[in-house]
């Protein structure tokens, strides 16, 4: 299911101001916030995780082991037949939260390690440990109170609203891209190998028509417990995203 979107504004200078300011606005402790895996987010975004098993992000982490994807593997000069699951150069891009408290180690309890494999919700959220209690406790005051919680408060408990810099973080970090924050180790799958690894955030973002590449879950509906301004793509997202009732 491909949804289009209308686009007069794709990722403006006022969106990465608007991240700036929450940076330097929101002052929390986040230090204590770890990863939880993929199930904990699905207990209550179902739909959006029913869509997002079938993505290639789903199943980054399976690309990963021996003779799967091999003509890519061969494209990259990588060994089709070499498992990549352990190997540091590739997990940081194929699992969750690698190299951060809570996030995806080889030698985390079986039930974890599965849940980051591969990359999942907070991948782009954050690690969720500390922020998903703030969406349980707003949604019980505007239940009690019926009142809304600022979203600063998430922003605050490590929700992260920059998507655009997660993604390019794995997709740029190539020799030559031009992403500031490129270093080793390099990506093996750059553009020269092809247009299919040219980076584009807005079409890996939107699913639209022309785009055959489903990276990411659908975006639905969500249930307004928080208010307050939020990046421009978080509100653009939510004005095209697709009603759960209808799905």
């Amino acid at each position: 299911m491909f949804i289009s979107f209308h686009r007069s504004i794709l990722i403006s200078s006022a969106a990465l101001l608007g991240s700036i300011w929450y940076s330097a606005t929101v002052f929390g402790d986040t230090a204590s916030a770890t990863y939880e895996g993929k199930e904990v987010c699905i207990k209550c975004h179902d739909l959006q995780g029913e869509t997002f098993a079938e993505t290639a992000h789903a199943k980054a982490f399976d690309s990963l082991k021996p003779n799967v994807k091999n003509d890519v593997k061969k494209l990259a000069k990588l060994d089709p037949g070499k498992d990549y699951t352990n190997d540091p150069n590739c997990v940081g891009c194929h699992t969750t939260g690698y190299g951060e408290p809570g996030g995806y180690s080889a030698d985390m309890p079986a039930g974890l390690l599965k849940a980051l494999q591969g990359v999942t919700c907070e991948s782009c959220h954050g690690a969720g440990s500390v922020f998903r209690e703030q969406h349980g406790e707003a949604e019980n005051t505007l239940k009690r109170d019926g009142e809304y919680t600022d979203r600063k408060v998430l922003i605050a408990a490590g929700q992260n609203y920059d998507y655009e810099a997660k993604c390019v973080a794995c997709h740029l970090n190539y020799e030559g891209s031009g992403y500031e924050g490129a270093h080793p180790p390099f990506t093996p799958f750059t553009p020269s190998l092809g247009d299919k690894y040219k980076f584009d955030f807005i079409k890996s973002v939107m699913h639209e028509e022309d785009n055959e590449a489903k990276s990411i879950h659908e975006h639905f509906k969500l249930i307004g417990v928080f208010n307050g301004e939020a990046p421009a793509i978080r509100e653009e997202l939510q004005n095209n995203a697709i009603d759960p009732d209808s799905y």
